[in-house]
């Protein structure tokens, strides 16, 4: 298997570039650029310890069990550097397969890692019998990105008990607020089924570098020895055994997130923007023009995603509080005409 290079792929969160075009600070951007949660859970105090020693193999379980827990899995799952190293392991698993399969469009790096492997990637636009013919292996976001179309579980149930010979890899990353949609329960059950699990996301600490993959022993151990020892920071360790062992701050996370969902649904409604799909972390609008209003919005200093595969429409994230909320409806006021 040979390693091809490819070009990086744009993605959120590019705030230092959007500063060096259009000038500005940090605080004076409203960045609405990510899937990810405008709130943090609040720190626990870290040991000096877990910044000295490196984490301990009991600690690593002791965490990964408490994962299992939260996400309502079956097996004990592996903690990895975010899903983002997951995903660059994932040709790993089929290093065999010549095509995959890939429900799009759809976050790139899927595609990106595959290609890299020498693999031809097939996108399609659900996952079912019909569409995936001759992949080994099939990949879903769910809830997608940036889109935010779902998948409902038993039909991704049926597809995986149905095609016992393809690897079904499944990116829950924006599932932390629809159990309803979660296969984590069954990533270990099914042989050919692998779930991830994003932990900055909703917890808001995409810094931390977190995420968890919950799958049958043999993926797992495929996985776990590409990383190798100590994958995982023993302060990641710390913050997540906290987050998961504190269900009074996940909810309350939950419920700030409901009410900036709202607040972020009210100003796209007041500023005319039709909303053609979202997740609980971000709303998908069509504007038209999605690269003329991008910069628009970004010459008044406010941060949102555009896309090539899909040019009429942007993606926004969640506005943290009112005043913020006023800012993007009064901001996409001004780029109707670009929208029209």
């Amino acid at each position: 298997m040979t390693q091809q290079p490819a070009a990086p792929i744009a993605h959120g969160g590019a705030l230092s570039e959007a500063i060096a075009k259009y000038g500005g600070t940090a605080s004076e951007w409203l960045d609405l650029s990510t899937g990810i949660s405008p709130f943090s859970l609040p720190l626990p105090e870290i040991s000096a310890d877990s910044w000295r020693r490196l984490p301990e193999q009991s600690e690593v379980r002791r965490v990964c069990e408490l994962a299992m827990r939260h996400y309502g899995g079956s097996v004990v799952p592996i903690a990895v550097p975010g899903t983002q190293a997951a995903i660059q392991l994932l040709p790993f698993l089929t290093p065999n397969a010549s095509e995959v399969a890939v429900v799009s469009p759809t976050y790139g790096e899927y595609e990106q890692a595959f290609r890299r492997m020498d693999m031809e990637v097939d996108p399609i636009d659900a996952l079912d019998g019909a569409t995936v013919t001759r992949a080994s292996v099939a990949v879903l976001a769910n809830p997608n990105n940036p889109d935010g179309r779902e998948t409902p579980r038993d039909d991704i149930f049926g597809f995986v008990r149905a095609q016992r010979h393809r690897l079904v890899i499944i990116d829950e990353a924006f599932a932390d607020m629809r159990q309803d949609l979660t296969m984590v329960g069954a990533a270990g059950m099914e042989p050919n089924l692998l779930v991830m699990r994003s932990f900055g996301k909703f917890f808001g600490l995409a810094g931390l570098r977190l995420g968890f993959v919950f799958a049958e022993p043999a993926l797992a151990k495929i996985l776990s020895d590409r990383l190798g020892p100590w994958a995982v920071s023993g302060p990641a360790l710390a913050i997540a055994a906290h987050a998961f062992s504190r269900r009074d701050l996940v909810n309350e996370l939950r419920n700030k997130l409901d009410k900036a969902h709202a607040m972020t649904r009210s100003a796209l409604k007041m500023a005319s923007v039709p909303i053609v799909g979202e997740t609980a972390l971000f709303f998908y609008c069509e504007v038209g023009d999605g690269a003329a209003v991008r910069d628009l919005l970004a010459s008044h200093k406010v941060l949102v995603r555009a896309f090539e595969h899909s040019p009429s429409r942007i993606r926004i994230g969640l506005v943290p509080d009112e005043l913020s909320a006023v800012r993007l409806r009064e901001t996409l006021r001004l780029a109707r005409p670009q929208a029209s």
